[in-house]
């Protein structure tokens, strides 16, 4: 069988007859009955495969945007005045007319989920083959909804090929409520576990990826946001749907997280789900070229587009293993990244950090075109800082969007799962045994020592929240953990931070100041939900607004 990697270049190959599968599936359009996807797509495995990879294909990946969801939160923002989390999304502006129409991009690809499943149940291949392909669509279409339901709450559940040149306006659907559409991605995700395989071809669905699917949104559903009562039972459940993940004993943690997302390590140990790239081609990925630092050895390598801010930067525990707040930590605020632990030096590109062989300069005075841009002139890092995370240095020589990688995007990953399970049981029943060994094995591989025993549900709280940021960092988690957590009024309202050096008597002093364009604005009563497009509301009377939009 074949991986969905070396798939893409089928894809590449075949792109008029992907275009003639794809030009007719745009949202609630009529789609043609005499295309060639009716005449042979559904013939043969191969041709089925093809279709079905261009909805694995359609997965969102970060690695060739310069606007990632990271800079939605608090652990990245734009290093210029552009992009739509700084111009729209940081200042609480966006409306029903101007919000980004996240509802169309994902309510097009569930219809192609939906038209796949349709053509295949009534095709003549064989039974083996259309059960476990049915099911990696159904995981498809259940991610989608995910998307739709963390961003909008509920959602018209359509499982079917709508048309409206035969059904009229009965295309329409009202909004299920969030909690009809939580439980229909729940229900889906349990339904198709056993239909996927343990170790399927690489970037296909797996029994792993549908438990761990399940699992999130399990604890999406549990947290604040969705659970004002506290209701125990929902944690309850996310954790023993995150501890069936751990129970398959499949996965484990890579041994080492800065080459965990390079290319040569895809599909490694420690991945459940992720989206594959194809560099070299239009398919591949620009993470080095999109993310990386501005100026190194005096060439420009990247485009530098997400700064992380100060916020993440002192999130980072010290080698200890306490936190900087911590006062035995040992942190010293004028010696800032002195003995900090090992993700700290595997993420962040900071003052005095060696990047690609060349000493890094943030410093005001330095001469260095990195110096922090209080004007957020160029192309600068506005917080002191440039991200490291993830990037491979073999492809930082060449900036903006070049597609040289092929390294997937990690979507579920193991350490996640352990500290989603660790988050669960704690909030259901404390900080048993089992939650400190789930943390402990995500700490551990970076060289912290064990939590001390003996902490209270409020302190593992704490530290597992820390922990969570920390290690997903830079991953498009945090926006999310922000929105379930009820978070984000806090974090997202006030101002992100920046890292200003400047030297007195040869001695650098180091002071934490306001990042230039670094204000946030978050409205609590409206808009931990998006507002639905309002060229989505011109075309279906039956959709209510979300509220206060």
């Amino acid at each position: 069988m074949r991986s969905i990697t070396q798939n893409i270049y089928s894809v590449i190959a075949v792109l008029a007859f992907a275009g003639l599968l794809t030009s007719c599936e745009k949202y609630l359009d009529v789609s043609p009955t005499d295309q060639v996807s009716d005449n042979n797509a559904w013939q043969t495995t191969g041709n089925a495969d093809l279709f079905l990879n261009d909805i694995y294909g359609a997965l969102s990946g970060s690695f060739t945007t310069n606007d990632p969801d990271e800079s939605f939160s608090d652990n990245t923002m734009r290093g210029s005045s552009s992009g739509y989390s700084f111009t729209a999304y940081a200042k609480s502006s966006y409306t029903p007319g101007s919000v980004r129409d996240d509802w169309t991009t994902n309510y097009t690809k569930i219809r192609k989920c939906n038209l796949f499943i349709e053509k295949i149940t009534a095709s003549t291949l064989t039974d083996t083959w259309k059960k476990m392909r049915i099911a990696e669509a159904r995981f498809l279409r259940a991610y989608f909804y995910q998307i739709l339901w963390t961003r909008y709450g509920g959602v018209p559940i359509i499982t079917e090929v709508l048309n409206r040149g035969e059904q009229g306006d009965e295309i329409f659907r009202e909004r299920s409520t969030s909690d009809e559409t939580f439980k229909f991605i729940a229900d889906e995700c349990a339904a198709i576990a056993a239909d996927l395989p343990l170790t399927p071809d690489k970037g296909r669905a797996s029994k792993g990826a549908a438990l761990t699917l399940k699992g999130w949104c399990e604890l999406f559903q549990a947290s604040p946001l969705k659970n004002p009562s506290n209701d125990k039972s929902r944690w309850a459940a996310a954790a023993a749907t995150n501890k069936q993940v751990m129970d398959l004993n499949k996965y484990s943690l890579f041994p080492d997280l800065e080459s965990l997302f390079y290319e040569e390590n895809n599909h490694n140990v420690e991945v459940i789900f992720d989206k594959a790239y194809l560099g070299g081609t239009t398919l591949g990925s620009s993470r080095e070229g999109l993310h990386g630092a501005w100026i190194v050895g005096g060439t420009q390598r990247a485009w530098s587009a997400p700064n992380p801010t100060q916020e993440i930067v002192d999130s980072y525990f010290m080698a200890n293993g306490l936190p900087i707040t911590d006062p035995a930590s040992g942190y010293d605020p004028q010696n800032p990244y002195l003995n900090r632990e090992k993700r700290f030096y595997q993420s962040i590109v900071y003052d005095g950090s060696k990047w690609l062989g060349y000493e890094m300069e943030t410093w005001i005075g330095s001469g260095s075109r990195n110096t922090l841009d209080l004007s957020s002139a160029n192309e600068a890092t506005n917080t002191g800082y440039y991200l490291r995370k993830g990037l491979n240095p073999k492809y930082e020589f060449a900036s903006g969007d070049q597609r040289l990688s092929s390294a997937s995007f990690i979507i579920f990953r193991y350490a996640e799962v352990l500290l989603s399970y660790a988050e669960a049981k704690n909030e259901e029943s404390g900080p048993d045994e089992t939650v400190y060994t789930a943390v402990n094995k995500v700490r551990e591989r970076s060289g912290l020592p064990a939590l001390k025993t003996g902490l209270t549900q409020d302190q593992m709280r704490a530290f597992i929240q820390q922990e969570r940021r920390v290690e997903l960092a830079f991953e498009e988690k945090r926006w999310t953990d922000l929105l379930r957590l009820k978070m984000a009024e806090t974090k997202l309202n006030g101002a992100f931070h920046a890292m200003k050096i400047t030297k007195e008597g040869g001695k650098k002093v180091y002071a934490v100041i306001e990042a230039p364009n670094g204000g946030r604005l978050f409205s609590a009563n409206k808009n931990y939900l998006l507002p639905i497009p309002q060229v989505v509301m011109d075309k279906n009377a039956k959709l209510v607004q979300n509220p206060n939009y």
